[in-house]
């Protein structure tokens, strides 16, 4: 239930963005690009949910100031699963309790984004870019009927290289493909677990209008 739960807010954030490329597509905001993505997402540096997953989407926008350099908005949507082995494990001073669990991690960073275009006349638009903002985080372990959990926020950080290709030289539809690493500076606690900044590292791949 709680797979199908994450899916239907996954399916509903892509709706959502969908309606504001078609706006760039048709031209009516200039020099406007907008990128929509499926996400695969490796964790690092940290053995809590250490799993590559792909329940993740990338949604960016931004403007070009000019032909080169343009400035924008970004929101990301990541989920990281890893299973481990019945143990028993302390929830209390005095107690303990003897289950398996279903670790994840949840990450929703968000803020402005930036980009260097190297060939902004070209159906084909190699760039460099990088995302500044704020990262919120869940880190999760279900044991059955109970969930123990810590919600915290941090500092985000995302250098990306990528590539737009358009279809027609009119730029108004076509694919995109990206790699990234990103850092965060989000710390959490879960019974004797703890995570100390969340590292990642994956690739990008949907459409651009």
């Amino acid at each position: 239930m709680k797979k199908i739960s994450k899916s239907i807010k996954l399916v509903a954030l892509l709706v959502a963005c969908l309606a504001i490329p078609s706006l760039a597509g048709a031209q009516v905001v200039k020099n406007a690009y907008f990128n929509i993505d499926w996400q695969v997402n490796s964790p690092f540096g940290q053995d809590f949910s250490d799993k590559t997953s792909g329940w993740g989407a990338h949604f960016e926008g931004g403007y070009y100031f000019t032909p080169n350099i343009s400035g924008g908005l970004f929101l990301s949507y990541h989920t990281n699963n890893k299973y481990i082995d019945r143990q028993t494990l302390p929830v209390s001073s005095t107690s303990v309790i003897t289950a398996d669990q279903q670790h994840s991690i949840f990450q929703l960073p968000f803020g402005a984004v930036f980009r260097y275009n190297f060939a902004p006349e070209g159906q084909f638009q190699p760039y460099l870019g990088a995302g500044l903002g704020a990262s919120y985080s869940e880190m999760s372990s279900y044991m059955n009927v109970l969930k123990v959990y810590d919600r915290n926020w941090g500092f985000y950080l995302s250098p990306e290289v990528g590539m737009n290709i358009y279809f027609t030289p009119q730029k108004q539809f076509g694919v995109h493909i990206a790699a990234y690493y990103n850092y965060a500076t989000n710390k959490g606690e879960v019974l004797n677990y703890s995570v100390d900044g969340l590292n990642n590292w994956g690739i990008r791949l949907g459409v651009a209008f």
